[in-house]
């Protein structure tokens, strides 16, 4: 797999691999989310390509305190065979090179599998409350 920063040529595939993925909620409009990620470090919005597929992704961002990954996914009838590990190891390696001392992401609480899948790659549960507030309503992602 060959992974590079995001191209806006890549837009629709990104989108449609969230949507299988089901990382796409109706309070986030994954389109609104790339525009927004575009404006800060776009270098960090990466995809995964094998034989000119797009097959994963991950956003990494980092503030100057901590890291942090969203949107990882990878093709379901591909998971399993390093893909995963691969765009995640990048975005650590690309953290790193920013002076990232430790990188943090969330999963949700119905997702054992991926909470298993970081746990692999050295991730731990860190003994935290997650809260979260909304800034912006994002409508429902449209057809597009």
């Amino acid at each position: 797999m060959e992974i590079r920063s995001f191209r806006p040529a890549d837009e629709k595939a990104v989108v449609d691999l969230w949507t299988r993925s089901g990382l796409v909620r109706p309070t986030n409009d994954p389109h609104k989310d790339i525009v927004r990620k575009l404006q800060v470090r776009p270098e960090l919005l990466l995809v995964g390509e094998q034989d000119g597929r797009l097959v994963a992704t991950a956003m990494a961002g980092y503030e100057g305190h901590r890291g942090w990954l969203n949107y990882v996914a990878v093709e379901p009838e591909l998971r399993r065979r390093g893909f995963g590990r691969a765009i995640v190891a990048e975005a650590e390696r690309r953290l790193g090179s920013l002076g990232c001392p430790k990188v943090n992401l969330q999963v949700r609480a119905t997702n054992p599998e991926a909470v298993e899948f970081y746990r692999k790659l050295g991730y731990a549960v860190d003994e935290v409350v997650s809260l979260g507030k909304r800034l912006e309503a994002d409508a429902p992602p449209a057809s597009r």
